[in-house]
């Protein structure tokens, strides 16, 4: 691809389009009115609106000038023709000339109109980018990630092509005046007919052009809904159901008649006219039909088809730019200087006075609503602030009062301005480890060393296939939840700030790793830094300066550990008193040889990149297919719309409409032939031109019945012929989006893996939307003008057989030229579909971790690398738009050769030939009308070849290989499993065909009801049991649940009776009782129950809707404790007897973590339940631990059993710990072992 110019450069555009939009909303102040977005683009685009208005204005006049000579031609083949060759030359000469002319202007019209649409679009999208990095709070709580994704991938695509039909609009009300004009000189006031007939048309095309507006206002919303669903799904993996193809039917059949219209729009004028003209005693000449005809086909082509897109177009873009501003119009974070709340602190200090906030606006200085309320505190420079409270009590809210996030704030705040922060959970972008952590600083590879030590990551890095290079994939998902937490924070200390405010880092490592963290990066490096550090980690809480309590969003308590101990306030119930720990890390500064060796003992991987040593990394780009769109591709399209009779019947419809058209044009001229003979006999037989005409003995009423009866039966047709493509369209999008969603509802996990959020959803988005859109009108399109242009060269070479002379070579010289271009072309489509994805999973992870961005100040980086995206994007484009020019150029030099040689040629033959007037003027209006006709037909059988790249692309997606059936011949009883009994036997596990073994040879027996804790090393396989145990990935071997092989079972009968609860909480947008329970298959007074039993009764009947209070998308309006608990309350619903637990206490306090293990204990004591550890203490009481280690099972025993093991594995890990902690574990195995030998 070659480089943009500087014009059409992202950075460019959205600059000026920036820049005259911020003129509108400076320019409003406090006015009512809203600033015009459609006013700010007119003066975007004018200029070159204008010069495109000057070029298609000058093919235009060449087209309506034509047919006066057509006309004037056409006499000279007529008897007794006072027409003389010469003159009969010149007018071919002037039509030839008229045709090259309107050939030189007509593709830069279509150029630079098309060119400006990528110009706007990609403003529009690097503005709606830059806006979505200023969104506020309340802001993001009105948009969703599915509707920005949509704004970008279907909004800004209506610019494309909307400059190229929008002159229409006033071209054809002219053309309609000056060929009424004409027509009236020639035909009188027949010729109002006929006109009635295109203003009707035009009448009729206004209206749809509303009702377009309508439905696509309507779609785009479902749409984006869709959209947003599909970015769930993708995240959680849960069946949505998607229902959005009623409006788009609605739309499609609206777009079906504009075509059927068009089509139908010369016969019906010329029908009326001429039959008025008859009717009203006049005599049917081939100078006058065939003037009209042309001109006819004029207003046919602009009034008839580019007047209605042009309509619908303008109003699907006012739509469109009516979406984008709601977008700009929502509220934007307010900037550093101009936010009077938040002030400059120099010295590195944080002081936070009185600060009460809110995430909605507040009316006053007191609302119900305020998440935080009078909080004070002071942090200078080398102090660490620990801040500690249940779930929900403000924590995270406090670190976004200070970083300026919140909506609404009373009070003071002083912080400097270079801050570094890492959320709670951790934000990982699409790229390489490094790129996370570099994050848009120059890389220095001593200082990233440094930070990857201190961070704890060597050993992650040294399992990983390129060290720090390798691709982490959207989200992170080839990481553990505790190397995504350690990349956060090393991301934090690379950057190297003034202040760092650290959201619970150390809750997904585990004891040994987090005591690491605290000593060696937050204690010593940051030891001249201000620091807070949210925590539930309470063992860390004397060795800070300051520690604040919190409790309902208020200070409960804040002060040193000691002076919180001596207090009056009950401190005690929340923290436990520490007794000082003399081990390794009690000094504050740590000795570098004391740490040689730092290993992530519990780390869950996520997937196989991040679990088994010097594996292959995936290759993550998007692949392109090459050659030919195949056959197969064509056969799964149309049998995706319809049933093979309803195909036959399609194509027999096809055939019939244009054969009737054929016949009815033919018809014509032989009627115009003949009353122009029986005309010139009767003069002839009076010799004089002064005879009476009524004693003409001519019928023409038989030539209009005919005539009339052809026609009708050509519109009945024509219009079922109509309705049958566009349901075969409508039918194939939705039937291939319905099997592409199945399919990736039911593809393996694996394929998430390595497919990124923003490619699936680019599939859903753009390609489904070029389908729902475009494909449509194209195959309508193709196969009404590929049966005319065959129908047209059939019969001018039945009326002049000579014309094949030509017509062959001519042929040949345009397969050639179609293939030559085709295989251009179609590469280009597919290369400009891959480079649409990044622009989607860039925003996607950018809305995602928008608080992080804005922390750290990369936006103006992240800025860069979309504008990348879009460029690339850009160059692939505008290649496929030069390209078709080029080779429509081509194609009407084909057309002006077959023009010249169907005019020179009927003047060349007409000595030698029985060429009469209807036969010459019927060949010459149809190779006018082929002038348009073919090249736009050629280059439509392209664009629909191309446009099946799409239906390829998502045909691609249908047939990823599923996950096992979801029902099998195997039904166990109704009640199974009734014990929960777990045997492994020989059991191994590959993620993928010729993968790595993750799981070897596995055999253990877990007891009905037994509380089984499962730890183990950074990838030791934890994560990988529950993949076997769920089927996740295809293990070998046999895994029997009370006796019966889960691999015999069907998939819905085996999950449905394993519930997880998962370390990140998976939550969906909806109501709180869709959450809560998805199927609808428990009464409220359960669903209430389930909430008391976690706690959460009370805060949910606090909320004015109580269960129907709507949840954000990812649950963002609940803090994270809060989604733990809301995992927890459905899993209590269901009842099941197998609980998998994969850490779900990580980022919870002590006390919400005190109440899960007690609702575990309590509510599932009948259970067979499955902990994967990350905290040794969490599984410490367990029935039984079983250690796993490279895959294999090493130790699986009783835990103060395996503790007597001088050098087992789990002794070690609990060494490891700490001595105090050590002691702990002990305590707590001891008990639990004596406690069950009672």
């Amino acid at each position: 691809m070659y480089p943009l110019l500087d014009e059409n450069k992202t950075n460019y555009l959205t600059d000026c389009l920036e820049r005259e939009w911020d003129k509108k909303i400076h320019k409003r102040g406090d006015d009512v009115l809203k600033p015009s977005l459609n006013i700010v683009l007119a003066q975007f685009v004018w200029k070159t609106v204008l010069t495109t208005g000057v070029l298609v204005t000058i093919e235009e006049v060449c087209k309506i000038v034509t047919p006066l000579f057509v006309s004037r031609l056409v006499t000279y083949f007529s008897v007794e023709s006072d027409i003389t060759t010469q003159d009969a030359y010149v007018c071919a000469s002037v039509i030839v000339l008229l045709t090259i002319v309107a050939n030189a202007v007509h593709h830069p019209f279509y150029y630079f109109s098309q060119l400006l649409g990528m110009n706007v679009r990609v403003a529009c999208s690097g503005l709606i980018y830059r806006k979505a990095l200023k969104l506020s709070s309340i802001a993001l709580t009105k948009t969703t990630v599915g509707q920005a994704v949509n704004l970008l991938s279907n909004d800004v695509n209506r610019f494309d092509q909307v400059f190229s039909y929008m002159h229409f609009i006033w071209i054809a009300p002219l053309q309609l005046v000056v060929v009424t004009a004409l027509l009236w000189q020639q035909l009188g006031p027949s010729c109002l007919a006929g006109v009635s007939i295109i203003l009707l048309m035009i009448l009729i095309q206004a209206k749809f052009g509303a009702l377009f507006s309508k439905y696509r206002e309507k779609t785009a919303k479902l749409t984006d809904e869709r959209i947003r669903f599909m970015n769930e799904i993708i995240a959680g993996m849960r069946v949505i159901k998607i229902r959005e193809i009623s409006k788009i039917l609605k739309s499609t059949f609206l777009r079906g008649s504009t075509f059927a219209f068009f089509f139908t729009t010369t016969s019906l004028a010329s029908f009326a006219t001429f039959v008025v003209y008859s009717l009203a005693g006049n005599a049917l000449t081939a100078r006058k039909v065939y003037l009209a005809i042309p001109l006819y086909n004029v207003l046919r082509l602009d009034a008839g088809l580019f007047l209605p897109i042009g309509i619908m177009m303008v109003t699907e873009s006012i739509v469109s730019l009516r979406r984008i501003k709601e977008f700009l119009m929502l509220e934007e974070l307010v900037n550093e200087e101009d936010n009077n709340n938040r002030h400059n602190s120099r010295d590195g200090e944080v002081k936070v006075e009185n600060v009460s906030a809110s995430w909605n606006h507040i009316d006053g200085k007191t609302s119900a609503n305020m998440v935080l309320k009078n909080i004070s505190l002071n942090i200078k420079g080398g102090e660490i602030l620990a801040v500690v409270g249940p779930v929900g009590c403000g924590k995270s809210s406090l670190l976004m009062a200070i970083m300026g996030e919140m909506s609404d704030i009373i009070g003071d705040v002083m912080v400097p301005t270079r801050l570094a922060y890492t959320s709670q959970l951790p934000c990982i972008f699409a790229g390489t480890i490094r790129e996370n952590i570099v994050f848009g600083k120059p890389y220095e590879k001593e200082k990233f060393d440094d930070v990857i030590k201190i961070c704890a990551l060597n050993e992650d890095l040294e399992v990983l296939p390129k060290r720090e290079e390798t691709l982490v994939g959207e989200r992170g998902v080839k990481l553990s939840g505790g190397q995504k937490a350690r990349i956060g924070l090393a991301r934090a200390v690379y950057m190297d700030m003034d202040v760092y405010l650290l959201d619970d880092p150390l809750s997904a490592v585990d004891a040994h790793v987090g005591k690491h963290l605290f000593n060696v990066c937050i204690r010593n490096k940051l030891k001249d830094k201000a620091c807070i550090l949210v925590t539930h980690q309470l063992q860390y809480l004397d060795n800070v300066n300051k520690i604040l309590v919190m409790k309902d969003g208020q200070v409960a308590g804040y002060g040193t550990y000691n002076e919180l101990q001596s207090s009056g306030i009950d401190f005690a119930s929340l923290l436990k008193a520490q007794e000082p720990e003399n081990d390794e890390f009690g000094s504050h500064h740590l000795q570098r040889n004391e740490s040689k060796e730092t290993k992530s003992l519990g780390d869950s991987p996520c997937s196989l990149q991040s679990i088994q040593p010097k594996l292959k990394e995936e290759n993550e780009e998007e692949t392109k297919r090459v050659g030919n769109i195949s056959a197969n591709v064509y056969s799964r399209y149309f049998t995706a719309g319809g049933t093979v009779w309803f195909l036959i019947l399609f194509c027999i419809i096809n055939v019939a409409v244009q054969s009737l058209l054929n016949t009815t044009d033919w018809w014509l001229s032989y009627w115009v032939f003949n009353e122009e003979t029986a005309q010139e006999e009767f003069y002839l037989v009076n010799s004089n031109y002064t005879a009476d005409r009524s004693t003409l003995e001519f019928n023409s009423n038989w030539y209009i019945y005919i005539f009339s009866a052809l026609t009708g039966v050509l519109i009945l047709l024509n219009f079922l012929r109509t309705l049958t493509s566009f349901t075969i369209a409508v039918n194939a999008s939705e039937n291939l989006h319905n099997e592409m969603f199945q399919a990736i509802v039911r593809a393996p996990i694996r394929f998430f893996d390595i497919n990124p959020v923003g490619r699936i959803l680019n599939r859903f988005a753009k390609d489904i939307g070029y389908m729902d859109d475009l494909l449509p009108m194209t195959l309508a399109d193709f196969v009404q003008v590929a049966l005319m242009v065959i129908g047209i060269v059939i019969t001018v070479a039945i009326f002049n057989p000579f014309i094949f002379i030509v017509v062959v070579p001519l042929g040949l010289i345009f397969i050639w030229l179609r293939r030559y271009y085709l295989q251009t072309s179609r590469d280009i489509k597919r290369m400009e579909g891959i480079t649409r994805s990044p622009a989607f999973s860039h925003l996607s992870a950018t809305l995602n971790g928008l608080h992080t961005l804005r922390a750290f100040k990369v936006q103006q980086s992240f800025v860069q690398t979309f504008e990348n995206h879009q460029d690339q994007h850009s160059q692939a484009w505008y290649l496929f738009l030069a390209s078709s020019r080029y080779f429509g150029i081509c194609l009407d030099w084909l057309v002006g050769t077959f023009i010249a040689v169907v005019t020179f040629g009927s003047v060349l033959l007409s000595d030698v030939s029985n060429l009469n007037s209807g036969y010459v003027g019927l060949s010459l209006s149809y190779a006018l009308s082929l002038m348009c006709d073919f090249q736009w037909g050629v280059r439509q059988s392209a664009e629909l070849e191309n446009l099946m790249t799409s239906t390829e692309r998502v045909i691609e997606f249908t047939d990823v290989a599923p996950e096992a059936p979801l029902e099998s011949n195997l039904k166990p009883a109704s009640d199974w499993p009734k014990d929960g009994l777990i045997t492994f036997e020989d059991v191994s596990l590959a993620y993928y065909d010729g993968g790595p073994t993750v799981l070897k040879n596995l055999h253990c027996c877990i007891k009905s009801r037994e509380k089984v804790g499962v730890a183990g090393r950074t990838g030791a396989g934890k994560s990988s049991l529950m993949t076997a145990l769920l089927r996740l990935a295809e293990p070998t071997g046999k895994i029997l649940i009370d006796g019966v092989s889960i691999e015999e079972l069907g998939l819905h009968n085996l999950r449905k009776n394993i519930s997880i609860i998962p370390q990140d909480p998976v939550i969906f947008t909806g109501s709180l009782r869709r959450n809560l329970d998805p199927f609808e298959e428990h009464t409220e007074t359960d669903l209430w129950k389930a909430l008391e039993e976690v706690e959460l009764k009370t805060t949910v009947s606090e909320f004015s809707e109580k269960m129907d209070t709507q949840i954000n998308e990812g649950g963002t309006n609940l803090s994270v404790g809060q989604r733990q608990l809301l995992c927890l309350a459905r899993a209590i619903l269901r009842q099941t007897r197998i609980l998998i637990i994969d850490e779900a206490t990580a980022n919870v306090d002590i006390r919400t973590d005190q109440l899960i293990q007690y609702t575990i204990r309590k509510k599932f004591n009948q259970c067979t339940v499955l902990t994967i550890a990350h905290r040794l203490n969490t599984i410490m009481d367990s029935d039984r631990i079983l250690i796993l280690d490279q895959g294999c099972i090493v130790e699986f025993d009783k835990p103060f059993l395996l503790l007597q093991k001088e050098n087992g594995i789990l002794t070690k890990m609990v060494s490891e710990s700490g001595r105090k902690e050590a002691a702990k574990l002990l305590s707590i195995a001891k008990e639990k072992h004596y406690s069950n030998n009672l």
